[in-house]
């Protein structure tokens, strides 16, 4: 989510409540998902909800410094992190997190910022500035110098994707810019389309172990559209990426009442993807996209998505006003979910022994965290959700979250019981008149206690 574009406020029905051969295919998957009868388990859920059930609350270790989103600060907007560990020093290990126009940061695990890396410029004073959204890891990918860890961003300003190679002893900073200086734009053709920014936006690599190739599903900015692009070694220890095939997401879907439905946004807007994941244990795309739900496809975009879940607002009819920039609802014909208000934000997946874990999901509408089984053979079926709260006046919680990531394993002194990080879209208590967004470090323990009590 980007809080300074005008049409995120056309969001405002939140409080109120691969390839061409596919695309046949989807625009059916459009209606018949939408109809898709609820589990008993999602059934007694729901009379949960109703019956008022609190969420449980956890509250965060640590936070990052403020950052603000205006010229004294750089323009620094606080949006997406990926945990880096380090097998030889586990309390060495770094969290890697991107800050829009801003660039990128990197913290330790006491969330004190380590390196800044700023975003490339335009290559002209009136083309869009570099503006990186979100970050994913690749691990010991071979390069022509040897296997190394990397850190993948999308740069929404300049529509590429950009490489740093992580080296925690690398003196002057563990990040280093290795992006090939050949790397094509993602989805623009020219210059003038990347000004227009329907770029490169949400991102989620992964790894096939079949190949040991490594690959970025990206999404385009105000589009439906996920590309697949594999990671290719350049000359001089650089990367690149090719294309292999693209998807597209339906943008309206069929109610069970026999209408149409399309999400409301700005005129010529569909509704976009940003939060993505891949379950590395079978190549399993889960993708949000942000006013509909979450979706369930191969990785490799070569099957036909399902709609995990859907999102509260899901049909309801709106309307948008141009003067005003705001969509207005109707009434809520009821075919929604109960679990995530819109925006579906930032997916992460919890891995646990023999296989268990979790699909976490930021539901950003309610500042609520969803978990489903990350089981397909058990439909990824609701299993519960958490508040990230204050633990005093100086820590707060986490409120309209982007981004999150989570990594269950033992990470030294700090967090012996694995690593939950997640945005706060406002930082308190200097969130007022300057925009104030940061990263809350939190027990993933903890979480996982207050998610299977």
């Amino acid at each position: 989510m980007d809080p300074r574009r005008p049409h995120r406020s056309a969001r405002s029905t939140r409080p109120a409540a691969a390839a061409l051969a596919l695309t046949a295919a989807l625009a059916v998957l459009a209606g018949l998902t939408s109809a898709a009868p609820a589990s008993a388990a999602a059934s007694a859920a729901a009379a949960a909800d109703r019956a008022g059930d609190p969420l449980p609350a956890v509250t965060p270790v640590a936070e990052t410094d403020t950052l603000f989103d205006d010229e004294e600060g750089g323009d620094a907007n606080a949006d997406d992190p990926a945990i880096w560990r380090n097998a030889a020093d586990p309390d060495r290990s770094l969290v890697v997190a991107t800050a829009k126009e801003g660039g990128l940061r990197v913290y330790d695990l006491a969330a004190r910022q380590v390196q800044a890396l700023p975003a490339p410029s335009g290559p002209g004073p009136e083309d869009a500035p570099g503006r990186f959204n979100n970050v994913d890891l690749v691990h010991r990918m071979r390069l022509s110098t040897g296997r190394a860890d990397l850190a993948v961003v999308t740069d929404r300003g300049n529509d590429r994707l950009r490489f740093y190679r992580i080296d925690r002893e690398r003196p002057g900073g563990p990040l280093t810019d290795v992006t090939a200086p050949t790397a094509p734009p993602v989805f623009s053709a020219t210059q003038e389309e990347i000004n227009d920014q329907r770029t490169a936006y949400g991102l989620a690599t992964w790894t096939d172990r079949s190949t040991g190739r490594s690959y970025a599903l990206v999404s385009r900015r105000h589009e439906t559209r996920i590309a697949l692009l594999e990671l290719t070694a350049a000359p001089g220890g650089t990367v690149g990426y090719r294309l292999v095939r693209t998807l597209d997401l339906p943008s309206s879907f069929r109610l069970p009442d026999g209408s149409s439905w399309t999400p409301c946004g700005d005129p010529g807007e569909r509704p976009q993807v940003e939060g993505m994941v891949v379950d590395a244990a079978d190549g399993t795309l889960y993708a949000g996209q942000e006013d509909v739900g979450i979706w369930r496809m191969r990785a490799d975009l070569t099957s036909a998505p399902v709609l995990v879940d859907r999102v509260r607002e899901y049909g309801v009819p709106a309307v948008y006003d141009e003067e005003s920039e705001e969509c207005t609802p109707g009434a809520d014909p009821g075919f929604g979910g109960r679990r995530l208000s819109a925006d579906v934000e930032g997916l992460t997946i919890v891995e646990e022994k023999d296989g268990d874990g979790y699909l976490m999901v930021s539901s950003q509408g309610d500042n609520t965290f969803a978990f489903y089984d990350r089981e397909r053979e058990d439909d990824n079926e609701y299993e519960g959700g958490v508040r990230i709260t204050a633990r005093s006046r100086d820590l707060d919680g986490a409120e309209e979250c982007d981004g999150a990531a989570a990594l269950n394993q033992p990470l030294g002194r700090a967090f012996p019981r694995g690593l939950l990080v997640v945005q706060d879209g406002h930082d308190s208590p200097e969130d007022g008149p300057r925009t104030a967004t940061g990263f809350k470090f939190v027990d993933l323990g903890a979480v996982l206690d207050a998610v299977d009590d």
